[in-house]
């Protein structure tokens, strides 16, 4: 059996946030996201009866926006299960770690789904912006 994640992190090619919060308010039954600071964006849902916390960070890496759910609580086991899931909702490119962060692992090796349901592992190196 999988282990669940402590966290759910999966990084949103470009999306409204009025898509973003029709999305979340489905799986999480979240309000709108709300201005936290620049570039970021906060709301919190709930899954089962738990609470989970929700980051958005505009650009995050290569025009890709984080969606980081702060919570072993959320509808998904892995960050992967969450990229599929999203890329179907908002019809959008998703990526997402590889796996669970280990030391040795390659940092540039990321999961992409794309909104057809093609996925696969792919080469996404840091360009440092």
């Amino acid at each position: 059996m999988m282990d669940r994640y402590p966290d759910i992190e999966v990084y949103v090619a470009s999306v409204s946030h009025e898509a973003l919060n029709v999305w979340l308010a489905e799986a999480l039954l979240a309000p709108p996201l709300t201005p936290a600071g620049k570039g970021k964006w906060k709301t919190r849902g709930t899954h089962q009866g738990e609470d989970v916390p929700v980051l958005l960070v505009e650009n995050a890496a290569d025009g890709f926006s984080s969606l980081w759910f702060d919570s072993p609580e959320t509808p998904w086991m892995t960050d992967q299960e969450c990229a599929q899931h999203a890329a179907a909702a908002l019809q959008t490119e998703i990526r997402c770690s590889l796996g669970g962060w280990h030391p040795g692992a390659d940092p540039d090796r990321f999961w992409q789904v794309l909104p057809d349901g093609r996925e696969g592992a792919i080469e996404w190196p840091d360009s440092g912006r």
